[in-house]
């Protein structure tokens, strides 16, 4: 027997699921519809089917092809021009069907007994036999009403609630004598339950009812799509699963790895080659398909994911479905019913309001709220450069082909035949980024300098010596172990400015991207004496006298981070016992409670071995938390006040420069030495100009950034601050604890609260509104400022999040916490009434 596969239908009631995909191949339990009902005809000995096509026909060809691969052998029939109706499309293949044959629904599941309704069928003799099935409430189908005998005696498609007579509705599934066909006309649009079967019944035709007591479920919309996943999870109904039961109720794939600490209640479906991160709930009736990454603390209340999807950290889904290849980013929440199109992305913290439908390929903004469905119009991405750089998760923002682009779209801004520095951390993933860079480079005739595995600090003091229009490096972020962050230096080795960046990022979305000829192609350099160039200026700036008559022992964290272990090989060279611990390399950077473990375990070192301190080194060479002579850890903001003190101790007079939430204790250790203090705005970039800009600067950065030594080279160092700190502790003939008791009692404290990005711009203006030109500063946020207690607060957006930072800073501690307290209730007020104005403009 053969079966008429009715496979063309668009799905309009399903959208977004079917804007690329006809109605028959939307997954259930990760296999298409239309692949179930094939399984179902090939238990009940029917191979030959004939698939009629017409919406997106080539992506069931595509992925059925003959039939081979699934046990049956499929034709197709395509309406090229218009549709036919369900009877008209096997009407046009009627050559094909000589013989009694099934005509059977693409959009639905079941699990009817076929060979019982075919006995059925010849026992009575029909012409025609309806499969049948009851339901609760039959508004939505086409009703039909049988005789004792089970011959049809009267139809009604979709009544009203008053018309209704019978519970038992036509399912789309049927049993055919060919010669029932004749009865239509030929290329001719024409439904079987509105034309053909009222014909047949008033020709006296028989035609009968087969009640089947098998589950059905029509797949004809949102709700019933998710409930025909929750039955079929459940095994109200037989279907092919297609992966191994692992334990009772939890099916999963090949080479899937599922953490230990995961928490998963079943039944649960999870497909092949997915990663499920640490400490994820998993609810029963999750269906999670191929090629699926689960970031960790996610939590995921009975989610459907199709394949490619990628879930982040403490993501929220609640009875949604995220369509293939979708991306729900960190602590953004999708709730019940709500649907995310194919390709399309949640931002970081966003919120999709129940039932709220994203078309395909859209993006929602980090922070933002969605209350309607996003269909018009594509959310494009604000810019390719954040707070530092270029930054995105690995492997998946930041990919091999987006850095080839990126790499062309870089040296496109550059003349043809400019060199530029390339380099980057020990890690694979930095490696793979950077080819990829060097060969957009390449193709835009850019010829690369490449540094491969090398700290920050080293990178900046060589470029200037290469004679280099600039230089790139790759590195895991320093506070996101998930992502990548990819660093552009001009010439002298500061990070580009903003207008640098707005022509990159020109060129990359306008895709001018020149095309450099056979003969312009770029060429790679390896340069040599890379670590001399760095260790001879790294002499020059240092009293090495004095650190070598130290005999200090320092101990050197690098946090399994390494790139390149040239601070141990120097202070060896100057007589210091440099004691080197978690050195070894790692492809995954260490999470933020690993670190805070670590440092103790340091501190432990330092005092076993009785060091002058112990030092952690982070951000590839740029970053370090100290640790002192008993083991305490010095970092933040006192420790931006202890290299305040101990450099303006050795260099009276001097400037520093730091951000503009740094504490106010600079300015009273400032005042002790006659030195001045210049505040920059909260950006690495800002500083590093203001270092190069401003006469006398002998330190720039923060506890939180690093230390900048502008004589050295204008970026962050935290080798060269190991060896000043050794030359100053033994010039000045100090322990680290000591100068620690010395520094000024300043409470500094801050807090974060949401801010969705829409609004940033009305808190900051409302905030120079009402308050006093005269209290005002404006370097970067709004800083109010209390001058007789000597006291601020600012309110600082962040540059890559929908956060607003409240920064308090007294001498009075009780002021400072009231101060918190209050501004922080400001800003959520604030905030609150701004999302309250936009919803009744909604």
């Amino acid at each position: 027997m053969r079966a008429v596969l009715m496979a063309g239908g668009s799905g309009t009631r399903l959208r977004p699921l079917t804007c690329d995909l006809p109605k028959p191949m939307v997954p259930i339990l990760n296999r298409p519809i239309s692949e179930h009902i094939i399984n179902l005809l090939k238990r009940h000995g029917v191979t030959e089917v004939i698939a009629t096509l017409h919406y997106l026909p080539d992506v069931m060809r595509d992925y059925f092809q003959d039939g081979k691969d699934f046990g049956v052998q499929v034709t197709y029939a395509v309406e090229e021009d218009q549709p036919l109706g369900t009877a008209g499309c096997v009407k046009n293949i009627s050559e094909l069907l000589d013989d009694t044959f099934l005509v059977i629904s693409g959009d639905s599941i079941a699990d009817f007994d076929l060979q019982e309704a075919v006995r059925f069928h010849r026992e009575k003799g029909s012409k025609a036999t309806l499969i049948l099935t009851r339901v609760p409430n039959p508004i939505e189908f086409g009703v039909v009403i049988t005789d004792e005998n089970n011959r049809i005696q009267r139809f009604l498609e979709k009544p009203s609630t008053s018309e209704i007579f019978s519970d038992t509705v036509n399912t789309g599934t049927y049993i055919l004598e060919p010669e029932v066909l004749d009865y239509l006309p030929a290329n001719q649009e024409s439904d079987f339950s509105k034309e053909l079967f009222p014909l047949l019944l008033e020709k006296g035709e028989p035609m009968y009812g087969y009640v089947a007591d098998s589950y059905w479920c029509d797949v004809g919309h949102l709700d019933a799509y998710r409930e025909a996943q929750y039955d079929a999870l459940q095994q109200q109904v037989k279907v092919d699963f297609g992966y191994e039961e692992t334990s009772p109720g939890l099916w999963i794939g090949q080479n899937t790895h599922i953490d230990a600490s995961a928490k998963i209640q079943t039944p649960v479906l999870i497909g092949s080659n997915c990663r499920i991160g640490p400490r994820v709930n998993i609810e029963a009736g999750t269906v999670i398909g191929d090629n699926v990454t689960i970031g960790s603390d996610a939590d995921l209340k009975r989610p459907i994911i199709w394949n490619g999807a990628i879930i982040g950290d403490e993501a929220h889904l609640r009875a949604c479905v995220i369509s293939r290849g979708a991306r729900v980013d960190r602590r953004a929440h999708v709730l019940e019913g709500a649907v995310v199109g194919a390709l399309s992305t949640v931002g970081e913290e966003a919120q999709i309001s129940p039932g709220v439908r994203v078309w395909p390929s859209k993006q929602i903004e980090s922070g933002a709220s969605l209350n309607i469905n996003l269909i018009w119009g594509n959310t494009a991405q604000r810019n390719l450069f954040g707070q530092r750089g270029v930054a995105g998760l690995a492997n998946i923002d930041i990919t091999p082909e987006f850095a080839v682009k990126l790499g062309a779209a870089y040296g496109s801004t550059l003349k043809v035949g400019s060199h530029v520095t390339v380099s980057r951390d020990q890690r694979s993933i930095s490696r793979m980024v950077s080819r990829s860079m060097i060969a957009g480079l390449m193709g835009v005739g850019i010829n690369v300098q490449n540094l491969e595995a090398t700290a920050i600090p080293v990178a900046r003091t060589v470029l200037p010596t290469l004679g280099v229009a600039g230089g790139i490096h790759i590195r895991l972020h320093p506070d996101r172990p998930d992502q990548i962050l990819i660093e552009f230096f001009d010439d002298k080795g500061i990070d580009i400015p903003k207008g640098k960046e707005k022509k990159i990022e020109g060129a990359y979305f306008k895709e001018d991207l020149r095309r450099a000829q056979i003969h312009e192609i770029g060429h790679v350099a390896y340069p040599s004496r890379v670590v001399d160039i760095y260790s001879t200026a790294f002499e020059q700036r240092l009293n090495v006298e004095a650190v070598r008559n130290s005999k200090s022992k320092v101990v050197i964290d690098y946090v399994y981070a390494v790139s390149g272990a040239v601070l141990p090989q120097l202070l060896a060279k100057f007589g210091c016992d440099a004691v080197v611990i978690n050195a070894s390399l790692r492809q995954s950077a260490p999470a933020a409670a690993e670190k805070e473990v670590l440092l103790g375990q340091l501190g432990h070192v330092v005092e076993a071995l009785q060091a002058n301190f112990g030092v952690q080194v982070s951000a590839n060479g740029e970053q370090l938390i100290l640790v002192d002579e008993v083991g305490t850890p010095i970092r933040g903001e006192v420790l931006t006040a202890l290299m305040t003190h101990m450099i303006l101790t050795a260099h009276p007079r001097g400037t520093v420069v730091v951000p503009v939430q740094a504490s106010g204790a600079v300015e009273q250790i400032a005042r002790r030495h006659d030195g001045r203090v210049i505040r920059t705005k909260a950006n690495p970039t800002a500083l590093m100009e203001a270092c190069q800009a401003n006469d006398n600067v002998v330190l720039g950065g923060s506890g939180d950034m690093g230390f900048i030594f502008p004589q050295l080279h204008p970026g962050f160092d935290a080798m060269f601050c190991i060896a000043k700190l050794i030359e100053m502790l033994t010039i000045q003939e100090r322990s680290l604890g000591q100068i620690w008791s010395e520094l000024p009692r300043i409470s500094h404290r801050s807090q974060t609260v949401r801010c969705p990005w829409t609004v940033k711009g009305a808190l900051m203006r409302h905030l120079v509104e009402t308050h006093s030109s005269e209290d005002l500063e404006l370097i970067d946020g709004v800083k109010i400022l209390d001058r007789e207690r000597d006291s601020w607060v600012l309110i600082l957006p962040d540059a890559g999040e929908p956060l607003v930072h409240v920064f308090s800073n007294s001498e009075d501690r009780e002021w400072m916490d009231e101060k918190l307290r209050e501004y922080r209730a400001y800003v959520q007020e604030f905030i609150e009434k701004e999302q309250g104005f936009e919803e009744v403009k909604r």
